[in-house]
């Protein structure tokens, strides 16, 4: 190379040097205003991220419902594509046909599922909690009496028990003659915007469909677009790093989901079928609260057989015991047989972070984030821990790297092994 090209290429490379400096500098620059301006307007910037998600309501409910159904498509595609593929000698014709169908199988399975379930449960949940409230008065004066009664052949004062008791019935009337009626003209006062708000979110979760189905038809051209942006953004190294991430984030999510799903659906339908054996009383009423609390990790099935517990008690003192029997002998079925076998070790969390994320997760966002706060600590749990895990390999603390990283099995190295490797060729 001649002196005025090295030149030239000298400051080329030095204009390139000071230009990667000044975009950094900007970045965190920019990052610190942003970061000042969150705290310093933060409610400025909720209600800001609120109005954008609200408008983009159909659009967060597309990509969820898309999120849930692409499983089924999955399993419907698989078959679909090895059937037509005998039927229709073009592969790519059969594949976009097997495609089409997929999404609309998948569609009418979803739908079909929610009215089969809203058909069978919804009557049922109406019988039930209107004859728990017509006949809760006689219940509660049943179970002081028989209370009493005990108290009185033991020598014990009742007094406080009979007092407690006829609190608690004038309280209840007095709530059904004058409180009900005024809170139902409250409501029908409230009825009008009810009403609209109901409609709106019907409306959006229509449009939601829509936009899930083109999100699960175009899903392959979205993933294409995804990991050009990653490769542009990063270099390839980090970028492979990030999507291997990405890949397994999702494996641990979904399958937790899902799972969990299919976990408290079966333990609703063991509790509805053992109940009615046993005729216990309210037992589509107890069996709902019993499977879908049961989505909730580890507090749960304690929500949902407190509640249960004390209305088939005062239904019922004896079977209310028995049920009580039983809701601790399933979930030792749940907890040590049917939760393994259908979750496995999705998470492989210990119970002091299942505990941890489900109280930051639920205080931080309620119900859902309860749900979905159990999945999401495991996946930042496993970035940390692979972090962590890489920057003692890389400073020759092998034996300190992977314990007690909260998996359960030291896995999750394949990237890092994929770095230090990679690492080794660019410095020969």
């Amino acid at each position: 190379m001649k002196p005025g090209e090295e030149k030239r290429e000298s400051a080329r490379e030095g204009m390139r040097r000071y230009a990667s400096m000044g975009l950094t500098a900007f970045c965190v620059i920019a990052a610190s205003i942003l970061f000042f301006l969150v705290l310093y307007k933060y409610e400025t910037v909720i209600s800001a991220v609120k109005t954008v998600l609200g408008i983009l309501e159909p659009i967060v409910f597309g990509f969820i419902i898309a999120y849930l159904m692409f499983p089924v498509v999955k399993f419907f595609e698989k078959y679909l594509t090895r059937g037509l593929g005998n039927v229709i000698r073009t592969e790519k014709k059969a594949r976009n046909i097997s495609k089409g169908l997929s999404i609309l199988l998948a569609l009418i399975f979803w739908i079909a599922l929610i009215a089969v379930l809203a058909v069978m449960v919804i009557p049922e949940l109406y019988t039930n909690i209107s004859s728990m409230i017509a006949a809760l008065p006689d219940q509660i004066r049943h179970t002081s009496t028989e209370i009493v009664e005990f108290m009185q052949q033991e020598g014990m004062d009742s007094d406080i028990v009979k007092e407690l008791t006829d609190k608690a019935l004038a309280f209840f009337n007095n709530w059904v003659q004058t409180d009900f009626f005024k809170d139902m003209n409250v409501l029908f006062g409230h009825l009008t915007t009810g009403v609209i708000s109901f409609f709106s979110t019907t409306f959006n979760i229509i449009i939601g469909i829509i936009v899930a189905i083109y999100v699960l038809n175009g899903r392959k051209t979205f993933k294409r677009q995804a990991k050009q942006m990653i490769y542009a953004a990063f270099s390839e190294k980090h970028a492979e790093i990030l999507i291997d991430t990405l890949k397994e984030s999702n494996q641990v999510f979904g399958g937790f989901i899902a799972g969990k799903l299919v976990d408290s659906l079966i333990i609703g339908i063991l509790c509805f079928i053992v109940l009615y054996i046993l005729k216990m009383p309210y037992t589509v009423l107890v069996s709902v609260i019993v499977g879908v609390t049961n989505i909730i990790p580890f507090f749960g099935p304690y929500l949902g057989a407190v509640p249960s517990a004390i209305l088939i008690l005062l239904a019922n003192p004896a079977k209310g015991l028995i049920f009580i029997l039983f809701i601790l002998i399933l979930q030792q079925v749940d907890g040590n047989i049917i939760g393994p076998k259908i979750l496995g070790e999705s998470t492989g969390l210990s119970a002091f972070w299942v505990v941890f994320s489900i109280l930051l997760f639920g205080g931080l966002f309620g119900i859902v984030g309860m749900l979905i706060g159990v999945p999401l600590f495991a996946v930042i749990y496993r970035i940390i821990s692979r972090i962590v895990d890489y920057r003692l390999r890389k400073k020759g603390l092998v034996r300190l790297a992977g314990e007690g990283n909260g998996t359960g099995k030291g896995s999750g190295f394949s990237v890092e092994k994929k770095v230090e490797k990679e690492g080794k060729q660019s410095n020969r």
